[in-house]
């Protein structure tokens, strides 16, 4: 299962982000466009042309300084966000940590993780549902528990070393209004989507920060910039995992002195996996398209080899519509959200139930809760 390349189409087809990219290696890359501009102004051809086409010349060059300044503003997005230190992987040592790794989107990382040698964790309540190879180790884990991701953690430093990669991609939705969401769907959503997150730092990142040296992914959501109807509470718990990578980046630099243990965090849009089954997905070509999870997996798993922090959003034309929305007028913001309540109106996603599920934790008291969480 190679990575595609990103010189291919995209399996989403043609979109609005095949254009961009497009747009980026030619219009605005300023290793095609500055040499242009020198040609024009030093040699005799070029200053002929010049003279003539001079509205084309001014453009050219305005297409230069954009192509710089992006080519800079790259170059200091990674410098400062990796705290200006580099640092090497021997993925033949590293040992990976993927939660809910059994299918899905997290399933496609641990298989690419596999086939480059990468010794790999998986953390799932339910069973793999595929032949992994030999590098690759299940643990059952109700990652709503506390207690179990605590046991689990113990066993997995046991038997394969401390992990060097944490990739926290476990989710879980619910798809319901505020007022229909019980107490049970809430401590679950919050407990997979976001505690979890905070449970399995606290499990692996001492031993990073020992070492200076180690990644931890966080898999969030667009949904943490751009809240829908009927999905508030996973929309909140993302909003959270957001927090969590942001704040962990900047504790990891000043409290820790760790500034070679990496974040990255990936907000993905709508994806076509059993999760969100009826979601609407009636945006072909808008920054809205629906994703392939292979496309996910793979750019999840291109983080982790580049070994660079990193903030990545798919598709990547929600940098500028949907990352931006909270700055715009609130007109503007009211009126997207209302939009948005065709988007889980077929809402029919699987669910898989948590060991857990039977209890709610209240204060330290352990109650005994009704049914099940199929919905």
């Amino acid at each position: 299962m190679p990575i595609r390349s990103d010189w291919k189409l995209q399996r989403e087809g043609i979109t609005v982000d095949t254009i961009g990219r497009l747009i980026g290696r030619t219009l605005l890359n300023p290793a095609i466009t500055l040499p242009l501009l020198l040609a024009a102004k030093y040699t005799v051809k070029g200053e002929a042309l010049a003279t003539n086409h001079g509205r084309t010349l001014k453009n050219l060059k305005t297409l230069v300084y954009w192509g710089l300044a992006r080519y800079v503003s790259k170059l200091l997005d990674s410098a400062v966000a990796n705290n200006w230190t580099n640092d090497q992987y021997d993925w033949d040592k590293e040992i990976a940590v993927v939660t809910g790794g059994s299918d899905g989107i997290g399933a496609i990382v641990v298989k690419l993780l596999a086939e480059r040698g990468i010794k790999v964790a998986v953390l799932d309540v339910q069973p793999l549902k595929y032949e992994a190879s030999p590098s690759v180790h299940f643990f059952q884990c109700d990652l709503s528990s506390p207690s179990s991701i605590a046991s689990t953690a113990t066993s997995i430093r046991t038997s394969l070393g401390d992990p060097t990669i944490l990739i926290n991609n476990a989710g879980c939705a619910r798809g319901k209004t505020i007022l229909s969401t019980t107490e049970k769907d809430l401590r679950l959503t919050f407990n997979v989507n976001t505690l979890s997150h905070y449970f399995l730092a606290q499990a692996f990142l001492p031993a990073m920060i020992a070492a200076n040296h180690g990644l931890v992914l966080t898999v969030a959501s667009t949904a943490a910039y751009l809240t829908a109807p009927q999905m508030v509470d996973y929309a909140a718990s993302k909003a959270a995992a957001l927090a969590f990578h942001e704040g962990l980046s900047a504790e990891l630099a000043t409290v820790y002195n760790a500034k070679k243990v990496r974040t990255v965090v990936m907000c993905q849009g709508y994806t076509r996996t059993p999760l969100f089954k009826g979601f609407d997905d009636s945006d072909r070509r808008g920054a809205g398209y629906a994703l392939e999870p292979e496309t996910v997996a793979e750019e999840i798993v291109k983080a982790v080899l580049v070994g660079r922090s990193g903030h990545v959003m798919l598709p990547a034309a929600s940098w500028f519509v949907v990352q931006p929305v909270r700055g715009w007028p609130l007109w503007m913001q009211y009126g997207i959200r209302k939009r948005l309540a065709k988007l889980m109106k077929g809402w029919d996603g699987r669910q898989v139930v948590q060991p857990s599920e039977g209890k709610i934790e209240d204060s330290g008291v352990l109650v005994e809760s009704e049914g099940e969480s199929k919905d």
